[in-house]
């Protein structure tokens, strides 16, 4: 989008922004660790647990000083089960496919979840090295997905087990912009 603009947008700026904006943020609402959390999974992964656990506490530990009896902070809480879908399953819809490319923190060992694409029903299973996508049986039509760099159209009923290289600084984030730096974990 900067670019676009006209504007050059320096990698090492983005996780400078990050750390100026979460310095000076007062998270006076529930949502807000879980924004924080979100911006902060390709940089930092520690502090985006860190901050999603505490969302998730919101209502548990009631946090917010007595808000939890007038109801439950259902935007804190879908927005917790969105992270670890998209955000950290990597879960993205873009060019006609279904895009894959996780980044679960150290801490979370595993995420699986159930979504639905262009009316097929998929199953995706994560760990720290390989990804399991399961397409169920159906008469839906084939869909492309596209995980790890690597693009394949799967049919009702069809497996793929995709192999993930380690958790580190050094594994590339090849999502929406590359060419900024921006994602680089």
């Amino acid at each position: 989008m900067f670019a676009r603009l006209g504007y050059e947008l320096p990698p090492a700026l983005i996780p400078r922004t990050v750390r100026y904006y979460l310095e000076r943020t007062s998270h006076g609402s529930t949502l807000s660790r879980v924004v924080h959390a979100w911006v902060a999974a390709r940089t930092d992964r520690a502090g985006s647990w860190a901050l999603l656990t505490e969302a998730l506490e919101a209502d548990l530990a009631d946090t917010q000083g007595g808000t939890t009896r007038e109801g439950v902070h259902l935007g804190a809480m879908a927005g917790t089960a969105d992270m670890v879908m998209r955000c950290y399953g990597g879960v993205e819809t873009r060019d006609n496919a279904l895009w894959l490319h996780p980044a679960l923190p150290d801490e979370l060992n595993s995420a699986s979840f159930e979504l639905s694409y262009r009316g097929q029903p998929v199953t995706i299973d994560v760990t720290s090295r390989r990804m399991h996508i399961r397409l169920h049986s159906g008469s839906a039509a084939p869909i492309r997905v596209c995980a790890e760099g690597m693009t394949r159209t799967l049919g009702p009923g069809q497996v793929w087990e995709v192999a993930l290289g380690p958790r580190s600084p050094a594994r590339k984030d090849h999502r929406r912009m590359p060419s900024s730096g921006y994602g680089q974990p």
